[in-house]
C-alpha cells in the first residue's frame, strides 16, 4: 500500500510547529541578574579609622529589573547605641562621601540585627556596582562613623 501527503499538510506542520517554537520562547520569563554584595564593618576602615571594638557586617542584594537594593546586617560592640546608619556613596576605600541610601530611620532608634530595602536611581546603581558604596554605622561617640565596611560583590 502506497501512501501520500499533501505537500499542504506538511508545509502546515512545519510552520505550525515553527510558529509554536517561536511563540514558547517569546513567552519563556527573562531573568535579570541580581548582584550580592557583602561589606565588613570595622573601626579601621573609618575615615580617619578608629579604635573601636565594634564589628559588623552587611549582606545586600541589588536587583537590576526593579532597581531595588536589599539589605540584612548585624552590629555590636559598638561605643554606644547606634545613632544611624547609612550607604554612602561615591566614595572607594580610604574616601568619604555623601550619604545615598539611609538604612536606619531618621530620629528613631537602630538596633541590631537590622534590614530593609531600597528603590535606587540610575547613577546610584552605577556608582554601587562599580564598587563605590559603602556601609556606615555612627554613634554618639563616633557621629562620622563608628564602623565601616566597602561593599563587595560577592
Amino acid at each position: 500500500m502506497r501512501q501520500t501527503f499533501d505537500r499542504r499538510s506538511v508545509l502546515g506542520i512545519c510552520v505550525g510547529s515553527a510558529a509554536g517554537a517561536a511563540l514558547l520562547a517569546s513567552g519563556a520569563p527573562s531573568y535579570a541578574a541580581t548582584t550580592t554584595f557583602k561589606a565588613d564593618l570595622k573601626g579601621s576602615s573609618e575615615v580617619p579609622p578608629n579604635q573601636t571594638a565594634g564589628t559588623g557586617s552587611v549582606t545586600a542584594t541589588y536587583d537590576a529589573a526593579t532597581n531595588e537594593l536589599t539589605w540584612s546586617g548585624t552590629f555590636s560592640g559598638l561605643t554606644g547605641p547606634a545613632a544611624a546608619a547609612h550607604f554612602h556613596g561615591p566614595g572607594e576605600a580610604g574616601k568619604n562621601a555623601g550619604v545615598q541610601v539611609w538604612i536606619s530611620e531618621k530620629g528613631k532608634p537602630f538596633a541590631s540585627p537590622f534590614k530593609g530595602s531600597a528603590k535606587l536611581t540610575a547613577a546610584q546603581a552605577a556608582d554601587l556596582m562599580a564598587g563605590q558604596w559603602y556601609v556606615n554605622v555612627h554613634t554618639k561617640a563616633n557621629p562620622g562613623g563608628e564602623v565601616r565596611g566597602q561593599l563587595v560583590k560577592s
